[in-house]
């Protein structure tokens, strides 16, 4: 922060200043985070959930069709297949 201030023209000593003043929201930010997460946890499965349904929807909506173009479709389509049995037997087996 204190080294374009400085570029700008501002003196060291002016430039340091307002270096220092501009980390003095971080304690309040890091309370304020802390206390959402420690409320957001009962939400959280269900935001997880949804950012997985996104990914999903990603691979599926832009993914699959380009590994189709290239003509090897069945090598994509059981590549897809087997990574997603391992992604299912590893959250078996981790739980």
């Amino acid at each position: 922060m204190a080294l374009p201030l400085y570029a700008a023209g501002l003196s060291r000593r002016r430039a340091f200043m307002f270096g220092q003043a501009s980390a003095l929201v971080e304690p309040v930010g890091g309370y304020l985070g802390a206390l959402f997460v420690v409320n957001a946890l009962p939400f959280l499965p269900y935001a997880l959930s949804f950012a997985a349904g996104a990914m999903i929807f990603v691979v599926i909506e832009e993914l699959i069709p380009e590994s189709q173009r290239t003509g090897l479709t069945d090598l994509a389509t059981l590549s897809a297949l087997g990574g997603f049995v391992a992604m299912m037997v590893l959250d078996v087996a981790l739980g």
